[in-house]
């Protein structure tokens, strides 16, 4: 029991700090590295505002794309913050809900300029707990 316990416990930690990682990685790191915490064959659904993708090398794409609008990325003084959480870990796949903050204007005053929710999935991967699935609902 202890030992389910402990895997448990760890599984959940390591899930929460890969979603950190992404928002941390999506603000100032390296698109690289970024795109390694998804699974090969991961979805991103950002709905209609921010547009739905599929795969390792769409999501790259899309992401190139915002730091090329000045969306996100190093330099643009924007910041996603990650707040009220829950993983559930059944195995070698796990579910997550996450609220978050989108500010921009981060070098001066931060101005909110989006919030919402993150519906994830996970999958334990060879290299560790990866996201496989984030639907992006704003206002949520």
């Amino acid at each position: 029991m202890a030992d389910d316990l402990t895997q448990r416990v760890a599984d959940e930690l390591e899930i929460r700090n890969l979603v950190a990682r992404l928002a941390q990685l999506a603000d100032e790191g390296d698109l690289d590295e970024y795109i390694q915490c998804f699974t090969e064959d991961a979805g991103w659904d950002g709905g209609a505002v921010l547009g739905t993708v599929k795969g390792r090398a769409e999501i790259l794409a899309a992401a190139q794309q915002r730091r090329a609008g000045g969306t996100s990325g190093p330099g643009t003084n924007t910041r996603h913050v990650i707040t009220t959480s829950t993983v559930e870990v059944s195995g070698n796949s796990a579910t997550g809900r996450a609220v978050f903050h989108y500010y921009t204007d981060t070098h001066a005053t931060p101005t909110l300029a989006m919030m919402g929710v993150y519906e994830d999935r996970f999958s334990r991967t060879d290299s560790g707990w990866c996201m496989a699935q984030r639907k992006v609902i704003s206002g949520g």
